[in-house]
Parts: structure tokens; sequence; C-alpha cells
């Protein structure tokens, strides 16, 4: 499972975020349209879709902004 903290890559023009695998750090390197990751909110896990329009969001959470939102992977 990759699991981190997102932020914003200015560089890239993504979020990312890092996570371990094996005791290894790990580099995300950006998420994309059409991405379906789960997101730590009020202690829970939820399923969201990640688009772009303007900006990035979570298709069904409006106006969440996705930096320093846990993420999850399976």
């Amino acid at each position: 499972m990759k699991q981190g903290i997102l932020f914003y890559d200015y560089e890239s023009g993504r979020d990312k975020f890092f996570y371990e695998e094996d005791g290894i750090r790990k580099d995300y390197n950006g998420i994309h349209c059409g991405e379906v990751f789960e997101f730590c909110l009020n202690g829970g896990w939820i399923p969201a879709r990640v688009e772009m329009s303007d900006e990035w969001y979570l298709v069904g959470l409006p106006g969440l902004k996705l930096d320093g939102l846990e993420v999850r992977q399976k």
C-alpha cells in the first residue's frame, strides 16, 4: 500500500506524496486525472477520484484542498 501526505510540487505542477516500501522512501511522482485514492477525513478513509479544472479537486468533495491530506492507494 502507498500512503503519505499530499503536497503540491511546483516543478511538475502536480500534487504528490512520498511513501515507504520495504523500508525505502519512494516518490509517487504526481497524481493524475482519473486516479482513485482513499483520503483520511475525520478519522475515516473516504474513496474519491482526482480531477483537474482550474485546480485539482476530489469528485464529490467540492472545495476540499488536497495539500496536507493523508492519502493511500492499495
